[in-house]
């Protein structure tokens, strides 16, 4: 499809060449839309990051939000950082509090949800409560928590998450256990653990697991042995068959085919309102030998069945529109070219949305409205609209130039779309913010 051009005003809104400056395909918006918060890793890994800050969008002023007390080569490490919707609060990794070596240093099964002001100068709290010690506590979990994200309505948060004693107890066995799963902190329930050892005795919210893995799936079934790419379905849930909304979460999972294969798919998890009670599948605290299992309720789901296609397997982080009717993804079209398909949280044949040539290079972030999505194709920025009829599938390309863009981000009232460009300063790269107009109902509508 030929896709007309459109410039979009770009401006570049960071400018500082010491430290990174990282949106991460967050929800990096404040929610009156004045400010983008970003963390500071370096090329050498989250464990360099020392800094979480905002900046303002229409000075650049950059306004420090979080600096670690104990930093050293150790860690902590803070980044991947996220404005709740209807708070002036951030989320973001966090990983020991005092590191002190390899034994205590940043892993991704070693941290948690830090959460602080927006406005800064405030003290670090933690969304969840972290117990690696049997009698392990219900409500906690007993690993590392990662890309932090707030649901619509400012009650949940949801995360990927990696257990350090299952994988622990894999090491003593001769297996990789090391498995990534997602979870759910359900705030307003603070859980306190007895002891912390490096990380904070009290998390904000009651905690746990809602989707399970395993190492060997069956092949051909719809086991799988990762979890990841996950992101909210809707800003309040979805709509089902009875009316109610359900609260939900999308993500991509590592499956196998009938050969054995590694297939990913797309799924969906349910998610019950109350998350204290224990499903069939075993305790929500976990064992030393197991992970922590789902609560009761907890309905997992898959949603593509790509493994006897031309081109098997989906990609990228799943996302839905805000009224959670259609769930985006990445799957190869029948050339073979990754483009973003729309599938509905109940099910159904996938539609494809992008009909790019080379394709897209990035998940979909979708405009407040639902009407239109956001992409990178090469160094295009691509808005695609999806709204049902007559122009559903036409885009438009509001930048097209070098260095590429990525980690694109909507403003909450849909105006302005965020992203970062890799720059270079001062004889290295540097990784800074930038933002572009959007006109949805004018000159710049697909």
């Amino acid at each position: 499809m030929a896709v007309p051009r459109t410039d979009a005003n770009e401006r570049q809104i960071t400018h500082d060449a010491a430290y990174d400056h990282l949106l991460d395909n967050n929800d990096n918006f404040s929610p009156d839309d004045r400010f983008l918060v970003f963390d500071t890793r370096t090329p050498a890994g989250i464990q360099e990051s020392r800094l979480i800050a905002k900046v303002e969008i229409a000075t650049g002023k950059i306004t420090p939000l979080y600096r670690p007390e104990h930093a050293n080569r150790f860690g902590p490490g803070v980044a991947a950082a996220s404005f709740a919707h209807k708070h002036n609060e951030v989320i973001f990794i966090h990983g020991p509090l005092v590191p002190t070596g390899p034994d205590n240093q940043y892993e991704k099964h070693r941290r948690l949800g830090g959460i602080v002001s927006g406005e800064g100068g405030t003290a670090c709290t933690f969304a969840d409560a972290r117990n690696t010690k049997p009698p392990f506590t219900v409500g906690a979990l007993r690993g590392g928590t990662h890309r932090h994200e707030f649901s619509g309505d400012d009650r949940w948060i949801a995360f990927t998450y990696n257990d350090a004693v299952v994988r622990a107890h894999g090491l003593t066995v001769g297996k990789n256990l090391d498995l990534r799963t997602i979870g759910v902190t359900k705030l307003g329930h603070p859980v306190r653990v007895p002891e912390a050892g490096h990380f904070s005795t009290q998390g904000a919210g009651f905690s746990v697991l809602v989707v399970v893995v395993m190492p060997d799936p069956k092949p051909g079934s719809d086991e799988i042995s990762h979890a990841a790419g996950d992101s909210w379905v809707g800003q309040t849930g979805y709509r089902r068959a009875d009316g109610r909304r359900q609260v939900a979460r999308a993500f991509i999972g590592t499956t196998r085919d009938q050969q054995g294969r590694p297939v990913d798919e797309l799924f969906i998890v349910d998610i019950p309102e109350e998350i204290h009670i224990p499903g069939p599948l075993g305790p929500l605290e976990g064992t030393e030998t197991t992970f922590p299992m789902p609560p009761a309720g907890v309905i997992q789901r898959r949603l593509t069945h790509t493994e006897s296609g031309t081109y098997p397997g989906c990609q990228g982080i799943a996302r839905s529109a805000p009224d959670g009717e259609r769930i985006s993804f990445r799957m190869r079209d029948a050339n073979g070219a990754w483009q973003i398909f729309l599938v509905a949280p109940q099910g159904g044949q996938p539609q494809q949305a992008t009909f790019l040539a080379d394709g897209v290079d990035t998940d979909a972030r979708w405009h407040p409205s639902g009407r239109a999505i956001a992409c990178v194709a090469g160094n295009r920025i691509v808005i695609t609209d999806v709204e049902p009829g007559p122009r559903f599938g036409r885009s438009i390309v509001i930048s097209d130039r070098a260095p590429v863009p990525f980690a694109l981000v909507w403003s909450h009232d849909g105006k302005t779309l965020a992203y970062n460009r890799t720059i270079p300063a001062e004889g290295k790269d540097v990784i800074q913010i930038f933002v572009a107009s959007y006109t949805a109902n004018g000159e710049q509508r697909p």
